[in-house]
């Protein structure tokens, strides 16, 4: 099957999956698998784009705005899903993800939604979105309407637009401040984005979040020290985390971590400085961020 060079690179036909409904099990998978590399390197490539982001992300929270998801099909669940995390990982609530369709859209397709370019800008209207925000348009062939609306409502608002796509040349790419577009090619099944498309887009929102979050002082060195313990493997993982800054033993963590309110960075200057809990928690208020605080009270300890 000859391809169409002018044909959106995300609809084209792969040359690799010629006869694919022929193949075995294993030789399918062998090519899935295959293209499956391609995805990295396309991503690595976007690595300063994604820093620049990251830079006005972190700005824009610091400023008192959020960073902001939207999108619709597989390339707006990517955006929830990596913005479901950030709460329970890093304490925050800066980091949103718009979905075209929600609630209904989260499990299964809500048809047309994607092709409404107000709804996008109602949905903006809905979080009150502000000039503080930055917004991601996540759209892989960057042409949904619905992404494209809300990009060019926030444009009008003033804030900082961001496209992910995995077209270089599409409408949402030439709208934005800043393109993170991983070229990765079509997929094995021509259009189904849920691949290769998908799973770029996935890598860049993990690696834009939680570089945001870094940044922010909300992680120190390697340790999730803003994790909210609200199960039982949470609870272990902040006790490990305050074993290792303080070097108390697991039932003084504990008996810390309770006394701090569940809150891990208040148990750590708690123990640290042997402060009361008011004291710690003014310290994190006023401080620069909970990893320079912590950061300093572990060298003055020393």
């Amino acid at each position: 099957m000859k391809t169409n060079s002018r044909e959106r690179i995300t609809e084209r036909t792969n040359p690799g999956s010629a006869s694919l409904d022929t193949r075995s099990s294993r030789e399918i998978l062998r090519l899935i698998n295959r293209e499956d590399q391609r995805v990295e390197p396309a991503v690595r490539k976007t690595l300063p784009q994604i820093a620049r982001v990251v830079d006005l992300a972190a700005k824009a929270i610091r400023s008192g705005g959020r960073l902001v998801y939207l999108g619709a099909g597989s390339s707006g669940r990517m955006g929830v899903l990596d913005a479901a995390e950030c709460a329970p990982t890093f304490a925050t609530d800066r980091v949103v993800a718009i979905l075209a369709g929600a609630p209904a859209a989260y499990a299964s397709s809500v048809e047309g939604v994607e092709d409404d370019g107000q709804q996008g800008v109602r949905d903006l209207r809905r979080i009150k979105f502000t000039k503080r925000d930055v917004l991601v348009g996540i759209s892989a062939s960057g042409r949904a309407p619905y992404v494209l609306g809300a990009v060019g409502f926030a444009r009008r608002r003033g804030s900082s637009v961001v496209a992910l796509t995995c077209d270089a040349k599409s409408p949402l790419a030439a709208l934005a401040d800043v393109s993170i577009c991983p070229v990765v090619g079509p997929e094995v099944i021509a259009g189904s984005t849920r691949m290769k498309a998908a799973t770029a887009q996935k890598l860049v929102l993990n690696m834009l979040s939680t570089a945001t979050m870094v940044r922010l002082g909300r992680v120190l060195s390697g340790s999730m020290i803003n994790v909210q313990p609200t199960n039982q493997k949470l609870w272990k993982r902040a006790e490990g985390i305050m074993m290792q800054l303080t070097g108390v033993t697991q039932p003084a963590a504990a008996r810390a971590l309770n006394d701090a309110g569940r809150s891990l960075p208040v148990a750590v200057l708690m123990v640290l400085k042997k402060i009361p809990r008011s004291e710690a928690a003014r310290l994190l208020r006023e401080g620069q961020s909970a990893a320079a605080a912590l950061r300093e009270a572990m060298e003055e300890r020393q």
